[in-house]
Protein backbone atom coordinates (compact mmCIF):
# COMPACT_ATOMS: atom_id res chain seq x y z
CA UNK A 1 0.00 0.00 0.00
CA UNK A 2 2.64 2.43 -1.43
CA UNK A 3 2.00 6.04 0.18
CA UNK A 4 3.23 8.17 -3.16
CA UNK A 5 2.98 11.65 -4.70
CA UNK A 6 4.47 11.75 -7.70
CA UNK A 7 3.74 15.30 -8.29
CA UNK A 8 5.31 16.15 -4.82
CA UNK A 9 8.30 13.49 -5.55
CA UNK A 10 7.32 12.41 -2.34
CA UNK A 11 7.45 8.41 -1.20
CA UNK A 12 6.78 7.33 2.39
CA UNK A 13 7.64 3.83 2.75
CA UNK A 14 6.25 1.25 6.02
CA UNK A 15 8.17 -0.93 7.76
CA UNK A 16 6.63 -2.81 10.57
CA UNK A 17 8.26 -5.32 13.08
CA UNK A 18 5.66 -7.89 14.02
CA UNK A 19 5.93 -10.97 16.59
CA UNK A 20 5.12 -12.06 19.70
CA UNK A 21 5.35 -10.27 23.25
CA UNK A 22 8.71 -9.67 24.54
CA UNK A 23 10.30 -11.11 20.92
CA UNK A 24 12.77 -8.34 20.53
CA UNK A 25 11.29 -6.19 18.68
CA UNK A 26 11.37 -2.68 20.47
CA UNK A 27 14.62 -4.02 21.23
CA UNK A 28 16.11 -4.34 17.73
CA UNK A 29 14.15 -0.68 17.02
CA UNK A 30 16.44 0.33 19.86
CA UNK A 31 19.90 -1.13 18.06
CA UNK A 32 18.94 0.25 15.01
CA UNK A 33 18.73 3.50 16.25
CA UNK A 34 21.51 3.67 18.08
CA UNK A 35 24.24 1.92 15.35
CA UNK A 36 22.45 3.57 12.41
CA UNK A 37 23.92 7.01 10.56
CA UNK A 38 22.89 10.29 12.35
CA UNK A 39 22.32 12.37 9.43
CA UNK A 40 18.64 11.42 8.24
CA UNK A 41 17.60 9.78 11.40
CA UNK A 42 14.46 10.68 13.10
CA UNK A 43 13.72 10.63 16.64
CA UNK A 44 12.80 7.26 18.38
CA UNK A 45 9.48 7.45 20.05
CA UNK A 46 8.40 4.61 22.48
CA UNK A 47 5.27 3.84 24.39
CA UNK A 48 6.09 1.36 27.34
CA UNK A 49 3.81 -0.65 29.74
CA UNK A 50 4.48 -2.70 32.43
CA UNK A 51 3.34 -6.00 30.06
CA UNK A 52 4.23 -5.16 26.95
CA UNK A 53 6.80 -2.62 26.35
CA UNK A 54 5.19 -1.56 23.25
CA UNK A 55 1.32 -0.66 23.83
CA UNK A 56 1.38 0.95 20.78
CA UNK A 57 4.28 1.40 18.22
CA UNK A 58 7.78 2.53 17.95
CA UNK A 59 8.43 5.44 15.32
CA UNK A 60 11.87 5.40 13.57
CA UNK A 61 11.78 7.10 10.05
CA UNK A 62 14.65 7.33 7.67
CA UNK A 63 14.81 9.85 4.72
CA UNK A 64 16.83 9.51 1.68
CA UNK A 65 16.78 11.67 -1.24
CA UNK A 66 17.06 10.31 -5.13
CA UNK A 67 19.21 12.43 -7.89
CA UNK A 68 15.72 12.95 -9.43
CA UNK A 69 14.87 15.22 -6.46
CA UNK A 70 11.92 11.96 -5.06
CA UNK A 71 12.51 12.46 -1.48
CA UNK A 72 11.82 9.29 0.18
CA UNK A 73 11.19 8.38 3.94
CA UNK A 74 11.31 5.13 5.29
CA UNK A 75 9.46 4.48 8.50
CA UNK A 76 9.48 1.72 10.41
CA UNK A 77 7.57 0.76 13.44
CA UNK A 78 6.43 -2.06 15.95
CA UNK A 79 3.60 -3.83 17.08
CA UNK A 80 2.33 -4.64 20.58
CA UNK A 81 2.50 -8.41 20.86
CA UNK A 82 -0.03 -9.12 23.45
CA UNK A 83 -3.37 -10.56 21.78
CA UNK A 84 -5.24 -8.16 23.67
CA UNK A 85 -3.58 -5.51 21.66
CA UNK A 86 -4.35 -7.00 18.05
CA UNK A 87 -6.98 -3.94 16.86
CA UNK A 88 -3.79 -2.09 17.69
CA UNK A 89 -1.44 -4.41 15.48
CA UNK A 90 -4.64 -4.22 12.37
CA UNK A 91 -3.92 -0.41 12.80
CA UNK A 92 0.20 -0.12 12.49
CA UNK A 93 -0.31 -3.14 9.92
CA UNK A 94 -2.03 -0.71 7.42
CA UNK A 95 -0.40 0.27 4.70
CA UNK A 96 2.22 -1.76 5.26
CA UNK A 97 4.92 -2.31 2.44
CA UNK A 98 7.08 -4.80 4.24
CA UNK A 99 7.37 -6.59 7.64
CA UNK A 100 9.83 -8.18 9.70
CA UNK A 101 8.84 -11.11 11.69
CA UNK A 102 10.72 -11.20 15.23
CA UNK A 103 10.77 -14.83 16.74
CA UNK A 104 11.73 -16.53 19.86
CA UNK A 105 14.91 -18.83 19.66
CA UNK A 106 13.65 -20.58 22.95
CA UNK A 107 12.15 -24.18 22.62
CA UNK A 108 9.24 -22.91 25.00
CA UNK A 109 8.30 -20.33 22.85
CA UNK A 110 7.78 -21.96 19.29
CA UNK A 111 3.77 -22.68 19.77
CA UNK A 112 3.40 -18.98 20.65
CA UNK A 113 5.88 -18.19 17.30
CA UNK A 114 3.08 -20.22 15.56
CA UNK A 115 0.30 -18.71 16.46
CA UNK A 116 1.69 -15.07 16.13
CA UNK A 117 2.58 -15.89 12.62
CA UNK A 118 -0.66 -17.13 11.63
CA UNK A 119 -2.30 -13.90 13.52
CA UNK A 120 0.20 -11.71 10.94
CA UNK A 121 -0.89 -13.52 8.21
CA UNK A 122 -5.18 -13.38 9.53
CA UNK A 123 -4.54 -9.38 10.57
CA UNK A 124 -3.01 -8.86 6.61
CA UNK A 125 -5.90 -10.24 4.91
CA UNK A 126 -7.98 -8.09 7.05
CA UNK A 127 -6.09 -5.04 6.49
CA UNK A 128 -6.49 -6.13 2.65
CA UNK A 129 -2.47 -7.58 1.82
CA UNK A 130 -1.58 -10.46 0.55
CA UNK A 131 0.99 -12.77 2.82
CA UNK A 132 2.60 -13.89 -0.35
CA UNK A 133 3.31 -10.81 -1.94
CA UNK A 134 4.25 -8.51 0.75
CA UNK A 135 8.13 -8.53 1.45
CA UNK A 136 8.89 -10.82 4.52
CA UNK A 137 12.17 -11.26 6.38
CA UNK A 138 11.67 -13.54 9.75
CA UNK A 139 14.78 -13.00 12.63
CA UNK A 140 15.06 -15.69 15.15
CA UNK A 141 15.77 -13.64 18.26
CA UNK A 142 17.43 -14.11 21.64
CA UNK A 143 20.03 -16.52 20.36
CA UNK A 144 22.35 -16.05 23.67
CA UNK A 145 19.72 -17.21 25.47
CA UNK A 146 19.80 -21.31 26.56
CA UNK A 147 17.26 -24.08 25.62
CA UNK A 148 17.70 -22.65 22.27
CA UNK A 149 15.80 -24.57 18.91
CA UNK A 150 19.13 -25.32 16.88
CA UNK A 151 19.63 -23.28 14.07
CA UNK A 152 19.97 -26.00 11.62
CA UNK A 153 16.30 -27.20 12.30
CA UNK A 154 14.90 -24.15 12.13
CA UNK A 155 16.35 -23.12 9.11
CA UNK A 156 15.30 -26.45 7.64
CA UNK A 157 11.66 -25.83 9.09
CA UNK A 158 11.37 -22.48 6.75
CA UNK A 159 13.71 -23.53 3.68
CA UNK A 160 10.38 -24.56 2.10
CA UNK A 161 8.53 -20.88 2.52
CA UNK A 162 11.75 -19.12 0.91
CA UNK A 163 11.68 -16.96 2.96
CA UNK A 164 15.50 -14.79 4.78
CA UNK A 165 16.44 -16.36 7.68
CA UNK A 166 18.26 -14.37 10.16
CA UNK A 167 19.52 -15.98 13.83
CA UNK A 168 20.01 -12.91 16.06
CA UNK A 169 20.57 -11.23 19.54
CA UNK A 170 19.34 -8.16 19.82
CA UNK A 171 20.35 -7.25 23.05
CA UNK A 172 24.04 -7.84 21.76
CA UNK A 173 23.27 -6.51 18.67
CA UNK A 174 24.01 -9.47 16.44
CA UNK A 175 22.10 -10.11 13.63
CA UNK A 176 19.78 -6.50 13.47
CA UNK A 177 21.50 -4.75 10.95
CA UNK A 178 21.78 -8.36 8.67
CA UNK A 179 17.37 -8.60 8.87
CA UNK A 180 16.77 -4.77 8.57
CA UNK A 181 19.32 -4.63 5.43
CA UNK A 182 17.53 -7.75 3.90
CA UNK A 183 13.86 -6.39 4.72
CA UNK A 184 15.32 -2.92 3.11
CA UNK A 185 16.37 -4.44 0.00
CA UNK A 186 13.52 -6.57 -0.66
CA UNK A 187 11.35 -3.23 -0.30
CA UNK A 188 13.14 -1.62 -2.51
CA UNK A 189 12.82 -4.59 -5.14
CA UNK A 190 8.77 -4.83 -4.48
CA UNK A 191 8.64 -1.22 -4.58
CA UNK A 192 10.91 -0.75 -7.55
CA UNK A 193 9.03 -3.30 -9.65
CA UNK A 194 5.40 -1.50 -9.05
CA UNK A 195 7.19 2.08 -9.42
CA UNK A 196 10.42 2.21 -11.50
CA UNK A 197 12.45 3.57 -9.32
CA UNK A 198 15.82 2.96 -11.08
CA UNK A 199 14.27 3.72 -14.36
CA UNK A 200 11.70 6.88 -14.21
CA UNK A 201 13.54 8.15 -10.94
CA UNK A 202 17.28 7.31 -11.10
CA UNK A 203 17.27 5.70 -7.37
CA UNK A 204 20.30 3.31 -7.51
CA UNK A 205 19.20 0.35 -5.60
CA UNK A 206 22.93 0.30 -3.70
CA UNK A 207 22.96 3.40 -2.81
CA UNK A 208 19.37 3.46 -1.06
CA UNK A 209 20.23 0.68 1.36
CA UNK A 210 23.87 2.38 1.78
CA UNK A 211 22.20 5.60 2.64
CA UNK A 212 19.58 3.97 5.32
CA UNK A 213 21.71 0.67 6.50
CA UNK A 214 24.92 2.68 6.74
CA UNK A 215 25.73 2.34 10.13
Amino acid sequence: MIEFDEQQKRLVLKLVYYGPALSGKTTNLLCLHDRLQQEGRGELMLLDTTEDRTIYFDLLPFFYVAPSGLKIKLKVYTVPGQVRHDATRKAVLQRADAVVFIADSQVSQQAINGESFANLEQNLAMVGLDLEKLPLVVQFNKRDLPDLVPEDELRATWAPTGLPVFMASALQGVGVLETFQAAVEALFDAIDHKLGLRERFQVDRDAFVRAIVKA
